[in-house]
C-alpha cells in the first residue's frame, strides 16, 4: 500500500455564530489542505498510469472541482444559525456565499472535505489522511482510521 498527497492552497472567509473569541467577527485565512490518498501502483505495462495509485492530475481535478473552485474567495456561513440572513445580504451585494449545515470550523471544514473526495475517487484508491491549515501554526487532522 502506498500513499501520496497532493497540496492545495485557497481563501476562504468564515463567521462562527455563537463564538465567544475575536474570531466571532467575519475573517479570513489562506488555507492550506494536505490530501493523502492510498492504493496499489497499477502493475500493468500496458496502462498509461502504470505504476501510479492514482495520478496526481485526477486528485488535483477532485479537490479542484469539489473543494477549492467552490471555497475560494468565498464567506462559509453556518445556514443553520441567524447568520444566514447575513449571507444573503452579502449575497444580494455580490459577494460569493457558501451555506453550510454545520459550523464552519477548521474541523468541521475538514468532515465535509473528506466526504466530498471520497465520493469522487476512483476504485482502489481510498483517502487516508486530510490537513488542513488555516493559519501557519493552527491545523486540524482528519484520518481514516479514527472514521470508519
Amino acid at each position: 500500500m502506498i500513499r501520496i498527497t497532493k497540496i492545495f492552497t485557497f481563501e476562504t472567509a468564515h463567521v462562527l455564530y455563537n463564538y465567544d473569541g475575536k474570531c466571532k467577527n467575519m475573517h479570513g485565512h489562506s488555507y492550506k489542505l494536505f490530501v493523502t490518498v492510498k492504493g496499489k501502483p497499477v502493475n500493468d505495462l500496458n496502462n498509461p498510469k502504470n505504476g501510479m495509485v492514482v495520478d496526481f492530475g485526477d486528485i488535483k481535478t477532485i479537490v479542484k472541482s469539489e473543494i477549492v473552485d467552490v471555497w475560494d474567495h468565498a464567506v462559509l456561513i453556518n445556514a443553520l444559525s441567524p447568520h444566514k440572513e447575513l449571507g444573503e445580504d452579502l449575497e444580494q451585494k455580490g459577494h460569493k456565499v457558501i451555506y453550510c449545515t454545520f459550523q464552519p470550523t477548521c474541523e468541521n471544514m475538514l468532515y465535509a472535505i473528506a466526504a466530498k473526495i471520497k465520493s469522487r475517487l476512483p476504485e482502489g484508491v481510498s483517502l487516508a489522511y486530510l490537513k488542513l491549515h488555516e493559519t501557519e501554526n493552527s491545523y486540524g487532522e482528519w484520518f481514516a482510521e479514527d472514521n470508519r
